[in-house]
């Protein structure tokens, strides 16, 4: 049986479908909803961290060096006397906007490609494909670590080497995700219908991409903090006497025989940042699904 819809009312339809239902099955995931607001949380320690900190995130007090929390250092302070809840907000702040522009390249050059890949396929699809197998078969921290070499260590060169390492990620769901999209009927009524490819990709093929990009987005950003805390704490990523949770990680390593607990509070932020990232990016993956199991 054949069914004609028009492109209009097929555009509107499907739209309205998509983000709709997935944000409305995300809202009655109370688990996923929870992921949401620590994640909310962690933005707003790391805005506030720029106006605000208890203290001095970079004032020394040698006197006071690898104190445990007490009343007037909540989180006790480093092996130079600085307060590591400062300095913990500060690197809050500081790993959420790596993760950022690792992700913003990442999608960029990987969903571009991805889209224009998918869309006119031949040889641009060919080629773009072949580039993306060569970068997703490299070792992952080796690759960072030679563009970091070549570049400099600072946390923005390490950023950009993680961002091109996530690029094939985001080219493959995009590429993929585009060509189903065109291959639909209501896509062929809007060429019929004169609608070249530009007006096209922004009614048809962008609203559509939406949700699976924001799923990946939210696994992307989990694997670019672990990539920045491991750089950073190889000496990489982010350069004394900025703080990143990494770079914390790693001062808290070298005096770990002095005094255990410095090395605590960065580890747990790195740890809670990624299980909320994740179970978010699944809570986000199971509305998108059902709403798709919906629609067959």
């Amino acid at each position: 049986m054949t069914t004609t819809v028009t492109n209009a009312s097929s555009a509107k339809a499907l739209f309205s479908y998509t983000p709709g239902r997935t944000m409305k099955r995300l809202l009655q995931d109370r688990l996923g909803m929870f992921c949401l607001i620590g994640l909310l949380f962690f933005v707003f320690i790391g805005v506030l961290a720029q106006f605000w900190t208890p203290k001095d995130p970079s004032a020394q007090d040698l006197l006071n060096r690898l104190q445990s929390p007490s009343a007037e250092y909540w989180l006790g302070t480093d092996a130079v006397g600085r307060d590591i809840l400062s300095r913990l907000m500060i690197a809050t702040g500081v790993d959420l906007a790596a993760a950022a522009l690792a992700v913003g390249i990442g999608i960029i050059a990987g969903a571009s490609l991805g889209l224009m890949a998918g869309y006119f396929g031949g040889a641009l699809d060919s080629f773009t494909s072949r580039v993306s197998d060569v970068l997703m078969s490299l070792p992952p921290l080796l690759f960072a670590v030679a563009i970091v070499g070549a570049l400099g260590p600072s946390l923005t060169n390490a950023m950009i080497a993680i961002g091109v390492l996530l690029a094939p990620r985001f080219f493959r769901l995009v590429r993929v995700s585009t060509r189903e999209i065109i291959s639909e009927d209501y896509v062929e009524a809007a060429r019929s219908g004169g609608a070249g490819p530009i007006r096209i990709v922004a009614r048809h093929v962008a609203p559509n991409i939406v949700s699976p990009l924001l799923i990946q987005i939210s696994f992307g950003a989990s694997v670019a903090i672990v990539a920045e805390s491991g750089l950073s704490f190889l000496g990489l990523g982010v350069q004394p006497p900025t703080a990143s949770w990494g770079s914390m990680v790693k001062e808290g390593f070298d005096n770990l025989a002095i005094n255990g607990w410095t090395i605590i509070p960065s580890s747990v932020m790195i740890v809670v940042s990624i299980l909320l990232l994740s179970l978010f990016g699944d809570s986000l993956r199971d509305a998108v699904g059902s709403q798709g199991g919906s629609k067959a």
